[in-house]
């Protein structure tokens, strides 16, 4: 990720989905346990939990409905070696910190996936010996903290070192294996083709691999983007390179890929409105692709004429927005419907006749995968978590219609 997402001068050092729908299982500090599944994980956006003002975790949840955070930055030890750290200065073996984050968020019912690289700092993969050192160092991280997923951001100037990307994807596909079930995205910088050449030979190191992670997500920002436009050719250019790349078909291909935009204004004077952010959600889920997030929820927020003129902010958006305006398209994404500050009627169900119907739809019950309702003299089950989601009211939303009860 680019300078004022990765380091903000001196003090941000300190830093840092045809959608899966496994459920995964995460155990919040009171013990008590709730299932989310794959695509709450493809649509968590990124947070800094230890700078550029961390914003309360629990509020965005609170406010939003959002359940997924992916937190950033996971380096090497900025004095040297192959063990992490949080942006390289706060070691994850004795981290104290990011853990009362997490347990925060899980004892609200959420979960987080670790994001590891970014644009500053060392990366392990550059520090660490081969891929198997590489994969141990991440594996602590996903066993202190119960990782269910993990993102490895490869991109400048790592991206560029072929022995260390050789190393991350090496490591990506270890802990793969070593973690069944285990989230993971890739995500690398994105241009109007859709990736670059360093971009394209980290794709190729995959293949050479056989690697095959959840999705691979391009950042189409900071690389003369304007507007969603440009954003959704380059989505589609993508498309093509995955097609190319690895012989998939065009559903296959954006099956596995992913959108990581950044809010307001970008690093290079770029701007992302929440219209923008709208229109690459609908082109998203009209082609199925498995991933919608962006950079990032320290910046979700409205800037002050004290914390912004007219430049790019690590902590605050630089346009006209309410706070959290952007994380509820992830919430959009993950198939829940965000609150509003205008309530709108909801709609009462059909009531359910006997026979083979199942259960009435609830607008306030939580349906998981595989659950199943009747509404509307039909039965429908969950393709992945939901509440208050009319079933049929979205040819994309999260039921899938088994016809007439």
């Amino acid at each position: 990720m680019r300078p004022v997402r990765a380091c903000l001068g001196a003090a941000a050092a300190v830093a840092l989905a045809a959608a899966g729908t496994t459920a995964l299982v995460t155990t919040s500090a009171s013990g008590a346990t709730s299932a989310l599944s794959d695509r709450w994980y493809a649509a968590a956006p990124y947070l800094m939990p230890l700078d550029n003002d961390p914003p309360n975790a629990a509020d965005i949840m609170d406010a939003t409905g959002l359940k997924a955070f992916q937190l950033a930055f996971v380096l090497a030890p900025n004095g040297g070696g192959c063990s992490p750290a949080w942006g390289g200065t706060s070691p994850v073996s004795s981290d104290t910190a990011v853990q009362s984050v997490i347990n925060t968020i899980r004892a609200k019912g959420g979960d987080v996936s670790v994001s590891i690289g970014g644009y500053g700092g060392t990366k392990l993969g550059q520090a660490c010996a081969d891929p198997a050192a590489t994969a141990a160092a991440y594996q602590q991280v996903v066993t202190k903290y119960g990782l269910h997923a993990i993102d490895f951001d490869l991109e400048e100037p790592e991206y560029e070192n072929s022995a260390a990307i050789r190393n991350e994807i090496g490591a990506a596909k270890i802990l793969q294996q070593n973690n069944p079930g285990l989230y993971v995205s890739v995500t690398t910088a994105g241009t109007a083709d859709g990736t670059g050449w360093f971009g394209k030979q980290m794709l190729l190191e995959a293949k050479s691999q056989g690697f095959t992670p959840n999705n691979f997500s391009i950042m189409p920002f900071d690389g003369g983007f304007n507007g969603a436009a440009s954003q959704t050719t380059a989505l589609t250019n993508f498309n093509s390179v995955l097609q190319s790349t690895f012989g998939w078909d065009q559903a296959t291909a954006y099956a596995h890929e992913g959108f990581s935009g950044m809010n307001g204004r970008s690093d290079t004077g770029e701007y992302f409105s929440q219209a923008d952010f709208q229109t690459v959600l609908d082109y998203a889920t009209s082609h199925h692709m498995d991933r919608f997030t962006f950079w990032s929820l320290n910046r979700d927020r409205q800037c002050t004429p004290a914390d912004n003129g007219g430049r790019t902010s690590g902590t605050c958006s630089s346009v006209a927005q309410g706070s959290w305006d952007f994380a509820k398209y992830s919430v959009k994404f993950a198939g829940v419907t965000p609150p509003s500050t205008t309530p709108t009627p909801t709609p009462t169900p059909t009531p359910t006749p006997g026979g083979s119907c199942k259960a009435a739809w609830s607008s306030t019950a939580v349906y998981t995968k595989d659950n199943e309702v009747s509404y509307g003299k039909h039965n429908w089950k969950a393709k992945w978590w939901t509440q208050n989601e009319v079933p049929g009211a979205s040819e994309w939303g999260p039921w899938q219609d088994e016809g007439a009860c």
